[in-house]
């Protein structure tokens, strides 16, 4: 049949499957907005405050549901607001397709109004990009980008088509969903080689990241680990992919990680990596980490191997497939001695809360939280201190429910991640821990929060500085505090029934726990203000290039 370009556009998506889609309209896009208006009743479209807000929303919604999220701007700086959630993901490997306008194709490379390459500024932060430039080939366009964007290491894929494509007509025939491009069999002799070393071992480790997550490979992962009895810590990016509470579990590793997972990756003699990168905030020295172990890395990512770390095995492929075969292949074993040793090193923390009318711990306000709410809770974070105490202590007990921008680290990812969620996940609790820094960066999406009636309760740790930078300016400048006491004069419990949302506050121990059940309970929009010290810190710490010897517990 013959569509138009925004036609056919719509008509690819509902063929991937995309239910929702994410955007703000604008000149370059209006013919797909009409199409939109045309399909509402198959495609739902939220209108976000700020493209950078849709962005975060598509992640949101990839991250915790595993399909490709869906984002659309105008050309121009509708795209380039684009810019920063794309990298977002593009960081942490989320499959997003982002659909961008421009300016009619006879107009391109002229400076005409609103024009941008896109593809051009985009280039390094997506697994690929498009621009269309003929309407015959956009629906073959579209289906390339969910191809790209869910194959292999997970991605965004940006497709520009330009004003007057969305409105040529051509012949349109409709296909299968894309799929994703089946893995390449991991080599047997490298399977061997890993199978030798797990059998020699008498210190092993699993660290693993978010390849666990999006491989869907929680499963195997704990057979694996039950089955040879290995200790178990995940980067940031893994938590959930390992049950909190199990036996084997030592938690976060790296910079803001458990003294446990830290002794142990440097005191181990084998060393499984899954799903992982080594970054500099899990190795700091990499010539220091895991100075005693051999290295079996496991990734779908060639260009991961001996990037930061040297591995002594390599294996390629989905890491499901991998860890199942593992699993099959090996020997039970017990590690009894060793475990004991490190789980030695695990330790509680316990806030104090003996002062009624003292200003709560933000510990104290993330365990009650954690006590008020399921395991299906899905929670968002910002950037900064909140972010490490809800890794640390909100204990993340299931894949794809921990949202969070670990690479780029991105103040003003929560709001618009916890969008996509409760948009994707209408029947799970969604809420988000924030900073009074990050916070300031997207409020403006509390209006989409309020236009549809979005469920989510926000707890912003309010501590009137920027609390993670303000730590490092303690610890490393001397307590020069530069620009880190902004002084905002902020209410944000009038902020928020500003925006039609409604506003709460903790200031002292006593009310920690019913503010927190009564702003659950509300189920609509909510933002408590959570008055906490600025002297608040974040530990463990190991400095930047440190390793566990230098490791700091005590401010």
């Amino acid at each position: 049949m013959q569509l138009n370009g925004a036609e056919i556009l719509i008509e690819c998506l509902l063929e991937q499957g995309v239910d929702t889609v994410f955007g703000y309209p604008g000149g370059a896009v209006l013919n797909i907005y009409d199409a939109l208006y045309k399909y509402s009743d198959r495609i739902f479209h939220v209108l976000t405050a700020d493209e950078q807000g849709a962005a975060h929303a598509a992640d949101g919604y990839a991250r915790s549901t595993g399909r490709v999220g869906v984002c659309m701007a105008t050309s121009g700086p509708g795209a380039t607001n684009l810019v920063t959630g794309i990298a977002t993901a593009y960081m942490d490997s989320v499959p997003i397709v982002v659909i961008t306008g421009n300016v009619a194709v006879p107009l391109l490379g002229k400076d005409s109004f609103q024009e941008v390459d896109i593809t051009g500024i985009t280039m390094p932060i997506t697994k690929h990009n498009f621009i269309v430039k003929h309407v015959e080939e956009l629906a073959d366009t579209v289906r390339k980008a969910f191809r790209i964007a869910q194959s292999g290491r997970p991605g965004p894929v940006l497709i520009d088509i330009p004003k007057d494509i969305t409105a040529a007509k051509a012949g349109y025939v409709k296909k299968p969903a894309s799929g994703r491009r089946p893995f390449q069999p991991p080599k047997q002799e490298r399977i061997k080689m890993a199978l030798e070393s797990l059998e020699t071992s008498s210190r092993p480790l699993i660290y693993f990241g978010g390849g666990v997550i999006s491989s869907g490979a929680d499963r195997e992962l704990l057979m694996l680990a039950e089955k040879l009895d290995i200790p178990v810590c995940a980067s940031m990016m893994g938590l959930g992919g390992f049950p909190s509470q199990h036996r084997l579990w030592m938690g976060m590793i790296g910079m803001h990680g458990t003294v446990a997972a830290n002794r142990a990756a440097h005191e181990c003699d084998l060393l499984i990596t899954c799903g992982a990168r080594f970054s500099d905030r899990v190795a700091g020295r990499p010539g220091a980490f895991a100075p005693n172990a051999k290295i079996i890395h496991i990734d779908v990512d060639h260009a991961e191997f001996d990037k930061n770390i040297t591995a002594t095995v390599r294996i390629a492929g989905d890491l499901k497939e991998v860890l199942a075969q593992l699993c099959e292949r090996s020997t039970a074993k017990k590690h009894t001695e060793w475990v004991d040793r490190i789980s030695s090193l695990r330790r509680s923390v316990y806030p104090d809360t003996s002062d009624p009318n003292g200003m709560p711990d933000p510990l104290y306000i993330l365990q009650t939280l954690r006590k008020l709410t399921d395991d299906g809770t899905i929670v968002a974070t910002d950037v900064g201190q909140h972010q490490i105490w809800t890794a640390q202590h909100f204990e993340i007990r299931k894949p794809r429910s921990f949202l969070t921008s670990g690479g780029l680290g991105t103040m003003g990812y929560g709001m618009g991640a916890a969008i996509g969620a409760q948009v994707a996940h209408k029947n799970r609790r969604v809420v988000l821990v924030s900073g009074d820094g990050s916070f300031h960066m997207n409020l403006n999406e509390l209006t989409t929060l309020a236009s549809y009636d979005l469920p989510i309760a926000v707890f912003v740790m309010n501590n009137t500085v920027l609390g993670m930078v303000r730590q490092w300016q303690k610890v490393f400048y001397d307590s020069r505090f530069s620009a880190t006491a902004p002084r905002r004069k902020t209410d944000f419990v009038k902020l928020a029934e500003a925006f039609g949302c409604t506003g709460m506050r903790i200031s002292k121990n006593s009310e920690v726990e019913p503010v927190i059940k009564a702003a659950l309970e509300l189920n609509r929009p909510v933002v408590v203000d959570c008055r906490i010290s600025p002297d608040a810190n974040v530990l463990p710490m190991i400095p930047p290039g440190g390793t566990v010897e230098e490791i700091i517990e005590e401010i």
